[in-house]
């Protein structure tokens, strides 16, 4: 099923990958195996199957033709022997680092989380016995962290929602040493512009919903590695029931067949917007790697091929100045989630780190006046004009 080219380009892999096109009434989309159950010829193939000796389907919470093209694509785009899709980017976390930890089991994390991420490991973790230790993005201190009851290092480049990084080759060379699995969520930088198991990582982690998708109609996540660590995480899905929909899937493979084209307009646009927005009065400070002022930047252009369409900035009147922005904007829409075709702006506050204190909000980065932007597809010129009606 899977046609594999190594030659092939992003752009080629994204619309190709995982799929045989060629031959007499081969479908050129990809058909949905709309179906919870398959057939078994005899009670044979089913014992083999249960032996673990058949690749045969038998349920759709285990595997599904729909999934296994578009968990080939993402492998193939990733650099991974193996990837699994998943019913949403926090099962496919929550799945990845329960497949990896027990109780008693100690992950270094980096500070600056997605919310949900964050809120999974300070409030669900230590009820079952796993210990989360905090480390800056800066990865600064992190040798004084391990212990012989470590066991995974987990971090996000850029994070969500200021757009830090952390030194990806020295993350995984310190996992590495230290016999820890080194797992990385690249929703914000997509496999178009940052490939981290290239540069030493065991697992990326992806909310599909986002770029993958593309168009702000599934919920979605991603988890690619090797066959050994996907198949991990592989049976943790199945046990908690993170699967994903058929439906989902072919959505999934149908917005990446894109992804490459909306990368570049996404990162096109998102550069425009951030040099408007650092020169505004009203704005304390813009976060994107894009900019020279960014304290990554220099580490962006060595780890990653773009700068991609999320961004950040804080305002100086502060809370009050970021919602009288966010109610004014007519091109953006005030809504949660990124990565679509759309342009959103939202307080993160709000949204992707509510229930947070502040010593957690100041943490992750995020300021009264922070709000967060994801860069759409929209002509960059009507962007900015209504950046300036907002402002005004």
């Amino acid at each position: 099923m899977n046609e594999t080219r190594t030659n092939w380009k992003p752009s080629t892999v994204a619309i190709h990958a995982g799929r045989q096109h060629h031959g007499v009434n081969a479908e050129v989309a990809l058909p949905i195996s709309r179906t919870s159950n398959f057939t078994f010829p005899n009670t044979e193939e089913m014992k083999r199957w249960a032996e673990g000796k058949s690749k045969a389907y038998i349920y759709t919470r285990y595997g599904n033709p729909t999934l296994a093209v578009a968990e080939a694509k993402l492998a193939e785009l990733e650099g991974g022997e193996a990837a699994i899709v998943t019913a949403s980017g926090m099962a496919a976390i929550s799945s990845t680092l329960l497949g990896h930890l027990s109780a008693g089991d100690e992950v270094i994390a980096s500070t600056q989380l997605y919310g949900g991420t964050y809120r999974l490991m300070r409030d669900t973790f230590p009820r079952l016995g796993i210990t989360v230790l905090r480390v800056p993005c800066s990865l600064e201190g992190i040798e004084r962290l391990v212990t012989p009851r470590t066991r995974v290092l987990y971090v996000e480049s850029p994070t969500n929602p200021v757009l830090r990084l952390v030194d990806l080759e020295r993350a995984a060379e310190f996992a590495r040493r230290h016999g820890l699995v080194a797992m990385v969520d690249n929703t914000f930088a997509t496999p178009l512009l940052q490939k981290p198991l290239t540069l030493g990582f065991d697992v990326v982690l992806h909310s599909a919903t986002k770029y993958l998708g593309g168009h702000s109609d599934i919920i979605a996540g991603a988890a690619v590695g090797s066959r050994e660590r996907i198949a991990v995480v592989r049976e943790m899905v199945i046990e908690l029931g993170g699967s994903m929909d058929p439906q989902a899937a072919f959505l999934l493979d149908r917005g990446i067949k894109s992804l490459a084209v909306r990368v570049a307009r996404h990162s096109e646009n998102a550069l425009a917007v951030a040099r408007f927005l650092e020169k505004h009065p009203k704005v304390a400070r813009v976060h994107y790697p894009g900019l020279k002022s960014h304290p990554d930047h220099a580490l962006a252009r060595r780890q990653m091929r773009g700068f991609g369409g999320m961004m950040a900035f804080d305002l100086k009147g502060g809370l009050a100045a970021a919602r009288r922005f966010c109610d004014r904007v007519r091109v953006f829409l005030l809504a949660a989630s990124l990565g679509g075709v759309e342009s959103l702006v939202v307080l993160p506050a709000f949204s992707s780190h509510y229930n947070m204190s502040e010593e957690e909000l100041k943490s992750a980065g995020v300021t009264p006046g922070t709000v967060r932007v994801s860069v759409g597809l929209e002509d960059a010129d009507d962007l900015i004009a209504d950046l300036r009606h907002a402002l005004a």
